[in-house]
């Protein structure tokens, strides 16, 4: 009977693990992943509490002591060993000391694309402990003076190949005292300096910890641009705490020493500054640095330099599986791929071409005080819910009225949160652990982004913007963007900013611009529906050389809408929504539609043909 029991017992308790596995599919990676976030907490608190203050810089010298000669960066032919990005860091921090423009803790604007300067010059600013605006490489005139100027930046550093664009905003710059280097050799421009050869001859001694003495935590250590409603970028403050902790996500991201990083996204972005070049910072990674990104050379290059761990934003995905394909799409060392953004069947397609590739996907925003990861690593899914993070990070999704453009609240004048396989807006509580820092000069926005009295009165929010949704297994999803930001080709788009520009085109008198939805697309491409100046008609050559000369390709309208007057709501704001569901279709639009054309220079007539093409993927975007 004994022995029965016995039996009996033991035949249940194995049973345990199988019944776990069918009822609790995911507990086991849900355990893991909570072991994972505590080992992050006690990274971060353990190298918080470190004499004297350590920072990301200091994670850098760590690995320049212990591996010097390891290839840290590759960019063409060109090698950097860890020592010698160090040096070279050491050159470029010795000539500013050296030069009368600069104090150290100056903030210094950085206006470059990819390349190994962007890297060091980084570095020689945070050794002497200046915050530093990394500027799009891509914007230019007012959008460029802007971004310079919110930061209150005293300094601009800028890439040889720019030196076009700095001085079509020279004269705004020299009034404002700044000092301009370029970096070449010389330069004939009055007010811009060539800097290049200053550092090729200063010494690459280290610069003494005292110059960053005046460091804390909350320092800011870097601005990033993001767009928003008020249609021009707005600065992200990310304090040093904020990349201390980034280090210490980014240790679990799966990747090691060992691997190989191609970084092809724009370093001037938080994915690639912060995921990319920071987080090989942290694993002592090989970064392969890319000028942009090449949907024909990118499995080449990685073959090339036997890269393991590539980095994606959703649209890099789909590009990458619409090129032609090839016998030796397979024959690859890549194992993991790191980014956010990607769709289902774009996911799918991905790794049936390409191979067992692990899709690590993130939600995350640049100013945000909340993100996830798909740990489980389920098809079409952002992250998912875990009562423990949850508990560490409260968020919650609330229903919200895109009409309206504003949250659902009850009788009580509270948020009503949305039901699971709702789709809802995503807000975060605001803590001392997952705090919002803000925008640089734009207490208005900053208001935007709290939202008050959300589940309880007075209690403060973090308002993301973004609309997800949680299904029955817990499984998270990103929906779309609300208000009046969309994104195309890995940007963020301001609309506002965008229907300023072509209201001063001279032709039109109103523009309300949004995103619209293509197919095989990512995102939303640019469309704006406009009314003509009394007496004036649409000039499709003259509006091109106007959208060209002002906004970055990214964010030109690919479609004009025509209108006889400009539809608002009750409350006078321009309506989206019912333009952006009509599409571009000339079958069901009755207003004339415009293309833009950079073959003709020119915004030429929309026709069922050409919109066919593009509906088939003939004529791409």
């Amino acid at each position: 009977m004994e022995l029965h029991l016995i039996s009996l017992a033991l035949g249940l308790l194995l049973l345990v693990p199988v019944a776990l596995k069918i009822l609790f599919p995911y507990l086991w990676l849900d355990v893991l992943f909570f072991v994972d976030i505590m080992r992050i907490f006690v990274a971060f608190v353990s190298r918080r509490r470190k004499k004297p203050a350590f920072f990301a810089l200091d994670r850098f010298l760590e690995q320049v002591a212990a591996v010097p000669d390891k290839s840290f960066m590759v960019f063409g032919d060109e090698r950097y060993t860890f020592a010698l990005v160090d040096e070279q860091s050491n050159r470029i921090a010795n000539a500013l000391r050296a030069h009368p423009g600069y104090t150290p803790g100056d903030t210094v604007a950085l206006f470059m694309g990819n390349e190994p300067a962007f890297v060091t010059t980084w570095l020689a600013l945070a050794k002497l402990g200046s915050p530093v605006a990394l500027l799009n490489s891509n914007i230019r005139s007012k959008s460029l003076l802007h971004c310079f100027n919110c930061c209150r930046a005293t300094v601009l550093i800028a890439a040889s190949e720019l030196r076009n664009a700095v001085e079509e905003v020279l004269s705004f710059l020299t009034e404002r005292g700044t000092t301009i280097l370029l970096m070449s050799k010389d330069c004939d421009t009055p007010g811009i300096q060539g800097f290049s050869a200053q550092v090729e001859e200063a010494s690459d001694t280290p610069i003494p910890r005292s110059l960053r003495s005046h460091i804390t935590f909350k320092s800011p250590a870097v601005y990033i641009y993001t767009s928003g409603t008020t249609g021009l970028p707005k600065a992200a403050v990310l304090n040093q705490n904020r990349l201390l902790s980034a280090l210490a996500v980014l240790s679990s991201n799966g990747i090691t020493s060992k691997d190989i990083f191609y970084l092809n996204l724009p370093l001037y972005h938080t994915a690639g500054f912060i995921v990319g070049f920071i987080g090989c910072i942290e694993t002592g990674s090989t970064i392969i640095l890319k000028k942009k990104f090449s949907a024909s050379q990118f499995w080449d290059d990685c073959r090339k330099h036997n890269v393991t761990v590539i980095q994606y934003i959703g649209e890099v995905m789909r590009y990458l599986c619409s090129t032609p394909k090839k016998d030796n799409d397979k024959e690859h060392k890549v194992r993991l791929a790191i980014g956010n953004g990607i769709r289902a069947e774009v996911w799918r397609e991905f790794l049936n071409r390409f191979g067992n590739i692990q899709i690590r996907e993130f939600y995350a925003s640049t100013e945000g005080n909340v993100g996830f990861v798909n740990y489980a690593g389920k098809i079409g899914a952002v992250g998912r819910v875990n009562f423990f993070y949850r508990k560490l990070f409260p968020y919650t999704l609330i229903k919200y009225d895109t009409e309206r453009d504003e949250p659902v609240r009850d009788a009580n004048g509270l948020c009503v949160k949305a039901l699971k396989g709702e789709t809802g807006l995503l807000v975060s509580k605001i803590t001392d652990i997952a705090p919002f820092l803000g925008y640089v000069q734009n207490e208005e926005q900053n208001e935007r982004k709290r939202l008050r009295n959300v589940l309880k009165k007075g209690d403060l929010y973090f308002n993301t913007g973004d609309l997800l949704k949680i299904d029955h297994d817990n499984f998270i999803y990103f929906q779309d963007r609300v208000g009046d930001t969309f994104r195309w080709k890995g940007e963020n788009v301001a609309t506002t900013e965008v229907s300023d520009i072509l209201t001063l085109s001279g032709c039109l008198q109103e523009a309300n611009v949004y995103g619209v939805q293509v197919p095989g697309h990512e995102g939303r491409i640019g469309m704006a529906a406009a009314t003509l100046k009394k007496d004036v008609k649409f000039d499709g050559r003259r509006m091109y050389q106007h959208v060209v000369s002002y906004l970055p390709s990214y964010a030109r309208p690919r479609f004009i809408r025509i209108q006889d007057a400009m539809e608002v709501t009750g409350t006078f704001k321009q309506m989206k929504v019912k333009l952006m569901e009509q599409g571009f279709n000339p079958g069901s639009v009755q207003d004339p539609l415009y293309i833009l054309d950079d073959r003709a220079e020119s915004y030429m007539l929309l026709t069922a043909e050409i919109y066919k093409s593009i509906m088939s993927g003939s004529i791409k975007l």
